[in-house]
């Protein structure tokens, strides 16, 4: 039993060494980053007092939560809303079920520069659609404007997610027993009673799941918002990693942005973590 112990970690020893490289190795790096200064002399938390004392900093934060959070709402209200649609029956579904995951599968970097035509003040086709409507009178800098540009990438960051909730609820559903609707339609009720009182009820842990794996994707993508605005007008899109990229690769404060590096991964350790109790809660709800 023994021996069997040993050849089982020296057959695991080659993954461990390689997690440790890719991902011991550079956490542990950024931390000793963040509390020396360039010369390689320790200087404790400067760094992060002079993070968090900056007034760029604020505005990130508040761009981020701004962002992820309103992302969020609409990717979950969407998302359930065409999964709760995809799960009944009607002619063609196989097709609208493949149609309804495109936005999910194409590549970030393509919806973002596609999406990013499309908003043009001059020749993108929304402008080009609301003053042939007559909806407005002139074309709407929506990239440009101030109040604008933030709830346009919230769009099109909603949209590019929403089908993956779509996919988590439609599989959720599947496993609702077909006893609770029968008992439901005995009693009178119709589709919406139905969705309120089964099927939101039974989706709840997997509703849950879903959000915090969205807020831990949230925080961590800059893909749309790198490509269309890079931060800007103004900072008025300016999100926390992209202010980690700008003080690293910008400003070349390789010291200070792991000092932030290193609280936003805090940060996001804790989402982590909530997710893992959640999950593993859930997954033990079901096997008892």
């Amino acid at each position: 039993m023994g021996a069997g112990r040993q050849y089982g970690l020296l057959f695991i020893l080659p993954a461990i060494i390689v997690l440790a490289l890719l991902i011991v190795y550079p956490i542990a790096y950024t931390g000793l980053l963040s509390v020396t200064d360039e010369q390689g002399n320790y200087v404790g938390a400067d760094n992060y007092a002079a993070v968090v004392g900056a007034r760029v900093t604020t505005t990130p934060v508040r761009n981020t939560v701004y962002y992820v959070g309103v992302s969020i709402v609409f990717q979950i209200g969407l998302g359930t809303l065409v999964g709760i649609l995809l799960n009944q029956k009607f002619r063609g579904r196989a097709m609208v079920r493949a149609l309804a995951v495109i936005p999910w599968v194409i590549p970030g970097i393509v919806a973002a520069t596609t999406w990013a035509w499309m908003f043009h003040t001059e020749f993108g086709i929304i402008n080009y659609m609301l003053t042939s409507a007559q909806l407005v009178d002139a074309p709407i800098g929506w990239l440009t404007g101030r109040d604008t540009v933030m709830p346009a990438l919230i769009a099109i960051n909603a949209w590019k997610l929403f089908p993956f909730v779509a996919v988590m609820v439609l599989a959720g559903l599947q496993t609702v027993p077909n006893e609770l609707y029968e008992s439901a339609r005995i009693d009178g009720a119709n589709f919406w009673q139905e969705v309120r009182h089964i099927m939101l009820p039974q989706l709840r842990a997997v509703l849950t799941a879903i959000t915090l794996l969205l807020v831990i994707w949230g925080l961590n993508a800059i893909t749309i918002i790198y490509t269309i605005t890079r931060g800007g007008p103004a900072n008025r899109t300016l999100i926390t990693p992209i202010q980690i990229f700008r003080y690293a690769f910008e400003l070349f404060q390789f010291n200070q942005a792991a000092a932030l590096s290193v609280m936003f991964f805090l940060v996001t350790i804790v989402f982590v973590a909530i997710y893992i109790r959640v999950f593993g809660a859930s997954k033990t709800g079901q096997a008892t």
